[in-house]
């Protein structure tokens, strides 16, 4: 048994070479040394477990045949000393019953003797360099992107500049949650905050123009919630195919990245995006994505459904999306060979009976699903500590919604339904959600709305700098009861406190997730279709 070779520092990686001719492979070991590698060499099974057992190695390159213990027999033992240390087996016989049989005992990779310098390292690269070439990669990419946006905020951007800019955030978001010692979190932050501000003075000058729909459709203009169903689901209903239509409460961008890596797997994907409509809150945005409607439409020509502020209940908001969609099929004229099903998942329970139950549903012509899972998770974070201390950032609060997500009934009707051949799926969300971390003072009466992102009142008063203030709500396609009645919209991360017991509620809500005001979180939102691999 040889000892390490080299002088072992914290720096360099330490690898273990096991193999009954180790004198044939000094080149190879030179090669690994002169690279700046800390090598350990031995001759036998038993040799290299006492090596394990005394020493920490990143990366043990491991003989398949081998007198005494066998190389099977020896990573058995290693991988119980020691289970996160890369394995590559090194073998003379091609048998793919011995290369399956290692894999199950858990090797990393395999190479096929005689191995070549090339090999070596490139093993070497995979499991030792691979998270530093990741990480300068990253913050390559990072620093190119900062550099990008920082430019295009000194100057008037479009829509699909914008879409460009949020995109670039999300994924710089996600890639810094994997690898996060690269310290960029503090830079990335701050350019949020300052997109942010932009995209806020931007929804201000634009949205107006955005839902006038009197003009037609106009180059660079985003497609809005009531667009949804036109767009994406009338179509796919032409052709007769089963399809399911299925609507996310609360589902951000990058929370649908947490789960996409899981779902394209299983299905061909489509991605593109649209614009929320303000107030992004769901008794608004998610009854225009059904009845491919404005709110103010909706009011005019099914006054029975108006909504009603003064509801605490946001189900009872929301208790008409069925009908909703069935209007507008039949404004549309679109006969559907079954009857048109609506399911609304808002407990585990029942969200499993209907996973269970879910290829009855793929012989309908239309399923529309609602997933309120995500919004519950977003408020419940504000009402349980321990959700707070699980999800204490954003990275955490994706997380979460990943590990929610693998094990959900929608992750399981996903699954069920990519094995029907010629199902098709839309998926989408109603609106996102925004971290909550500044207060904005603001004056109602008693009668003003509830949210802590929009008031809806008379003499509603608040910063203009922080909240969007409009006075002719039916410009912006906004319902109100009343002559004089004003709505109030905080912009960026912030939300409303009334200046009564201003310290209690500014610290009870700070830090928690809202929606309903004016954020690229809340408004550019991913529409998916997706189809069967099969």
């Amino acid at each position: 048994m040889s000892r390490l070779t080299s002088k072992q520092t914290m720096e360099n990686k330490r690898i273990l070479w096991v193999d009954d001719e180790i004198a044939l492979l000094k080149p190879h070991l030179m090669l690994l040394e002169q690279r700046g590698y800390d090598v350990a060499t031995a001759t036998n099974g038993e040799d290299a477990i006492e090596l394990v057992q005394e020493n920490r190695f990143d990366l043990i390159f491991l003989d398949e045949t081998m007198v005494g213990m066998s190389g099977l027999d020896t990573l058995v033992v290693i991988k119980d000393i020691d289970p996160s240390v890369p394995v590559v087996m090194v073998t003379k016989n091609e048998q793919e019953s011995l290369m399956e049989e290692a894999i199950g005992r858990k090797i990393n990779d395999y190479l096929t003797k005689p191995v070549n310098p090339t090999q070596i390292l490139a093993a070497c690269k995979k499991f030792l360099e691979v998270r530093r070439i990741t990480e300068e990669r990253i913050t390559q990419e990072f620093h190119q992107d900062y550099s990008s946006i920082t430019r295009k905020l000194l100057d008037r951007m479009s829509w699909s500049e914008w879409l460009d800019v949020y995109v670039k955030l999300v994924q710089r978001s996600v890639d810094l949650d994997k690898h996060a010692d690269v310290g960029l979190e503090t830079s990335l932050r701050d350019q949020w905050r300052e997109c942010n501000a932009h995209f806020a003075r931007f929804v201000e000058n634009e949205y107006i123009d955005w839902v006038d729909d009197r003009h037609g459709p106009e180059e660079d203009k985003p497609l809005m919630s009531p667009h949804l169903v036109d767009h994406y689901l009338y179509p796919r209903l032409q052709n007769g195919r089963p399809t399911f239509f299925i609507v996310v409460d609360c589902m951000r961008l990058d929370q649908w990245m947490m789960m996409e890596e899981y779902i394209r797997p299983l299905f061909n994907m489509q991605k593109e995006y649209y614009c929320g409509i303000l107030p992004t809150a769901t008794p608004y945005a998610r009854n225009a994505i059904f009845a491919g409607l404005y709110p103010t439409e909706i009011n005019k020509h099914y006054p029975q459904f108006t909504i009603d502020e003064r509801s605490t209940d946001e189900h009872t908001l929301n208790k008409h999306e069925k009908e909703l969609l069935q209007l507008y099929l039949n404004r549309k004229r679109v006969k559907l060979k079954t009857d048109l099903q609506y399911i609304k998942i808002i407990d585990t329970d029942f969200g499993k009976k209907i996973e269970a139950d879910i290829m009855r549903y793929a012989k309908n012509h239309l399923t529309a699903i609602v997933i309120n899972a995500v919004d519950m998770i977003a408020h419940s974070r504000s009402d349980y500590p321990i959700l707070k201390e699980i999800a204490p950032d954003e990275a955490a609060y994706r997380s979460l919604t990943r590990s929610w997500f693998l094990h959900s009934s929608f992750y399981g009707i996903l699954k069920a339904l990519s094995t029907v051949p010629d199902i098709q799926i839309v998926i989408t969300t109603d609106h996102g959600s925004v971290r909550c971390m500044r207060g904005s003072k603001v004056m109602g009466d008693r009668e003003t709305s509830t949210n802590l992102r929009y008031k809806i009142g008379k003499n509603i008063k608040a910063d203009p700098r922080e909240a969007m203030m409009i006075k002719d709500p039916a410009a912006f396609r906004i319902p109100v009861t009343g002559i004089n009645t004003g709505v109030a919209i905080t912009k960026e991360d912030r939300y409303f406190v009334y200046p009564t017991d201003y310290h209690h509620y500014l610290s009870r809500y700070r830090d928690s997730f809202q929606h309903g005001g004016i954020s690229l979180e809340e408004m550019v939102l991913p529409v998916v279709i997706l189809e069967p691999r099969s």
